[in-house]
């Protein structure tokens, strides 16, 4: 009776389709709605910066700012003893455009020895160099004196120098503007105090002497 009843109920149970076996997966169904917004992760690692961007505008000029304090000396001695580089340069500079327009030219120092290789007498020589605004030239220590004496040619080898040609202004220890000789180089005998007026002149050995004939024609030397 138990098996019949049994037999029954899975007979009713079948036209239904039910069975206990699972069945194949059906077909994917749509897309379903997006889900809400989660709260934000973590940050991540940093990455590398970026490509300088474009240069901007230049700001507002700024107010301007408190006078600073005073320079020291030693600012103030450089920049006096760069002022009087620069000037001495200039008066270097012109010397030597003033010098390179004669025949003879030669630099001892801060001194040009220049002539046009002319000859005359004393009172020519110190004429000469005046109208050019020149002097005539006097050797101040060995190195120029030892300049001039290499001026000379084959024939005539002495040279007129600015000294003072009175006895009684100086006894030939003076320039022509009256200033007092720094250097000398006398010959022997020299310079003769015995004559009341004579002129200086420089020979090839280097050696001064005075002579009383100041008409002679020796060269004529300017210094600047």
């Amino acid at each position: 009776m138990k098996v019949y009843l049994l037999f029954c109920i899975l007979c009713l149970m079948a036209p239904f389709g039910y069975s206990q076996l699972q069945g194949p997966a059906g077909p994917k169904g749509d897309k379903g709605d997006p889900g809400s917004v989660g709260p934000p992760g973590r940050p991540g690692p940093r990455g590398p910066p970026g490509y300088p961007g474009p240069l901007g505008p230049p700001g507002a000029r700024g107010a301007p700012g408190t006078p600073g304090p005073p320079g020291t000396y030693l600012c103030q001695d450089l920049f006096g003893n760069i002022n009087q580089d620069l000037e001495a340069l200039k008066r270097s500079t012109t010397r030597l455009e003033l010098a390179i327009n004669y025949d003879f030219v030669r630099k001892v120092g801060q001194k040009f020895f220049v002539s046009y290789k002319e000859k005359g007498s004393f009172s020519r020589a110190v004429e000469s160099c005046s109208q050019r605004g020149l002097e005539l030239a006097l050797p101040q220590n060995e190195e120029e004196n030892s300049v001039l004496s290499r001026f000379f040619d084959e024939v005539d080898k002495t040279a007129w120098i600015n000294v003072n040609n009175k006895k009684t202004e100086g006894k030939f220890e003076i320039d022509m503007e009256n200033r007092p000789l720094t250097f000398a180089k006398w010959g022997e005998g020299q310079p003769d105090i015995s004559m009341d007026t004579g002129c200086t002149m420089l020979s090839e050995n280097g050696v001064w002497r005075v002579t009383h004939e100041c008409s002679l024609n020796a060269y004529i030397i300017c210094q600047l």
